[in-house]
């Protein structure tokens, strides 16, 4: 190699570097990119250069680093291989590409990376990465979630990191709409179902509710967020591959069905696949259709201060169909979420969520169904349809309309519960349905002065509309309540945890829960 071409490539290398460590991320990439030229060019024309090769090997491995905190993982990740073609062995290749898998939430590949850079010698700098992902692998097969310290803590501290998480469901047709998460095996009340993390997220903070959030605020917020999900989708062929696979609202029963082995992390594209292009407007449908926000009625976030309004993309909880008797909830943990059974789940039973209030009358409902643009056919609303045509039950809601004692309307509707002989779950969803009324009159000193007697307890309302629309914190504070008022024993502190469960999931242990009702729960 003359003398001119190595003080060339010595001025290009100095410059990337410098870049590199100032952090300038783009423009040590576009640097790296004309040394790695120069000296691909210069090796193609010359004898083995050992020296070279490892200029080369290094000035990949830097780039891969640099696209990295761009989150420009696919190239990062073709960075890394390149290099370690030239040097299968090289660690610091090793580690970066591991660091990349890490991210991407590929553990046993990140693992594989980190124990071949360890047999290099290079156990300190490597060791650390190999134990976090040691423990998020087995987080990630076992679905063991526990955030008993963060939570005892106040949520205090750093978010915990979670692992990707699919557990016993797959992806069948639906009866409700489309396509639909269905369970493989029978699952228990508050049992994990799946663990992701959003594809991008927006937040803004709040001082009151969302209600507080002006409109451009909030137009401002969803044009950051889909810019957001476009330049990540722009970046990553797989997460584009799925996006494409999710919903824009039309022609939901011609959909394919997908794999959810799919949705795993460890799944990569495969060679020769068929490029998927999304463009702005699709992508704005898809986002409209499948963008989920934390202040939903089936959502709790698990944060100090839950003083901000978020909107992310979760792909396979999109997937996620809605009904007016739901089994699942979810629990916002930094940018992850996590969905669990708020109900027992039979195997081959949907999983399903409350898109809006399930606690109020069928009217309501409707009225929300059509913004969602969805027409809901279950049990509940079917037979609902039927009760409220009735004029007794007609006059029971125009009398709660018109300011009626809700001590009143509660033991008129409870009335003709037994003359229509209403059992089981039908009970619960009309008593669901009027919720308002009932959670009213049980705080009213005067209400239950004169009909406490004539009334069901709280205790057995509760119970009631658990059974049909699953663990609510609403219900769950009406209990602790009636709890704290009534000096309640062992059984009753046992069937607060019970309905906790079935609100926040067993993440945390019987300690923390009660931490953790105290915050979220507790005046």
């Amino acid at each position: 190699m003359a003398a001119e071409e190595d003080d060339q490539l010595q001025q290009v290398r100095s410059k990337a570097t410098e870049l590199f460590i100032r952090e300038e991320w783009n423009a040590s990439i576009e640097a790296y990119s004309h040394f790695i030229t120069l000296c691909t060019q210069t090796l193609s024309h010359s004898h083995p250069n050992q020296k070279l090769r490892r200029s080369l090997c290094i000035a990949l491995c830097n780039r891969a680093e640099a696209r990295s905190k761009l989150k420009d993982f696919h190239c990062a990740l073709q960075d890394c291989d390149h290099a370690l073609e030239l040097d299968a062995t090289h660690s610091k290749s090793l580690l970066c590409k591991g660091k990349i898998l890490l991210c991407l939430n590929r553990y046993a590949s990140a693992l594989e990376c980190f124990r071949t850079a360890m047999l290099d010698g290079n156990a300190e700098s490597v060791s650390g990465y190999l134990e976090r992902c040691k423990s998020l692998e087995l987080l990630s097969k076992t679905g063991c979630l526990d955030l008993s310290d963060w939570v005892s803590n106040g949520f205090r501290g750093k978010v915990p990191e979670l692992a990707e998480h699919i557990g016993a469901v797959e992806i069948r047709r639906s009866e409700i709409s489309g396509r639909g998460l269905f369970a493989t095996k029978n699952i228990d009340a508050g049992s994990l179902i799946l663990v992701t993390k959003a594809i991008a997220m927006e937040r803004s903070i709040i001082m009151g509710g969302v209600q507080d959030l002006s409109e451009d605020a909030q137009l401002a917020m969803w044009k950051n967020f889909i810019d957001k999900v476009f330049e990540f989708v722009g970046k990553c062929p797989r997460t584009r591959g799925l996006i494409n696979r999710l919903s824009c609202g039309e022609n939901e029963d011609q959909l394919e069905v997908p794999d959810v082995g799919l949705f795993r992390p460890e799944t990569v594209e495969k060679d020769g696949e068929v490029e998927v292009v999304v463009d702005m407007v699709k992508l704005v449908g898809i986002l409209d259709v499948n963008s989920l926000t934390e202040d939903a009625v089936s959502a709790n976030v698990l944060r100090r201060g839950n003083d901000c309004y978020g909107v992310g993309l979760w792909l396979l909880p999109s997937l996620i169909n809605h009904s007016c008797c739901p089994n699942a909830r979810r629990l916002h943990v930094g940018d992850y979420l996590v969905v669990h059974a708020s109900k027992d789940l039979k195997a081959g039973e949907e999983v399903t969520f409350a898109y809006f209030d399930p606690l109020c009358g069928l009217s309501k409902r409707k009225e929300m169904s059509v913004n969602w643009g969805i027409h809901c056919k279950c049990k509940r609303c079917r037979f609902e349809g039927e009760v409220f045509s009735k004029q007794e039950i007609r006059e029971i809601e125009i009398g709660l309309e018109r300011g009626m004692d809700v001590g009143g309307v509660v033991f008129k509707l409870e009335e003709q519960l037994k003359r229509l002989k209403v059992r089981g779950k039908e009970k619960g969803y009309l008593r669901a349905s009027f919720w308002e009324a009932y959670s009213q009159a049980y705080r009213s000193e005067r209400a239950m002065k004169r009909w406490g007697r004539r009334i069901p307890t709280a205790e057995a309302v509760v119970d009631s509309i658990t059974d049909v629309v699953g663990g609510d914190h609403r219900l769950l504070k009406l209990l602790m309540e009636e709890l704290k008022k009534n000096s309640g024993g062992v059984v009753e502190r046992d069937k607060v945890f019970k309905i906790a469960k079935q609100v926040f999931g067993k993440v945390v242990k019987k300690q923390a829960m009660k931490t953790l009702l105290q915050l979220c729960i507790g005046d």
